[in-house]
């Protein structure tokens, strides 16, 4: 179980309550968290794309995602383009983090 404190951020949380319900072995796309804090709108939700990011290499240097570009984990401090999120692995360090063939769409 997650336990939140009241200095949580509300990016973070998101992402994380994202890849929570899609579960393990599946991926969002940093878009389905924009979209979530910032409404429909792309004037809403894209100004909210360097946040997620961000917010997702905090929670990959925390071991509590994973970052994936082309359904292969990459270094949070080095990936470019497309990428997509997802729990790490249930089974441990060598696991493969998904099944795949909804990465990089």
């Amino acid at each position: 179980m997650m336990e939140t404190d009241a200095t949580a951020d509300p990016v973070e949380e998101a992402i994380l309550r994202l890849v929570a319900a899609r579960g393990h072995g599946k991926t969002i796309c940093p878009s389905e968290v924009a979209r979530v804090l910032g409404g429909p709108h792309p004037d809403g939700w894209g100004p909210l794309m360097q946040p997620v990011r961000k917010a997702a290499v905090r929670l990959a240097h925390n071991g509590q995602l994973v970052i994936l570009r082309k359904g292969r984990p990459v270094d949070p401090d080095s990936f470019k383009g497309v990428y997509r999120l997802c729990l790490p692995p249930a089974g441990g360090a060598g696991a493969s983090p998904v099944s795949g063939a909804d990465d990089d769409v």
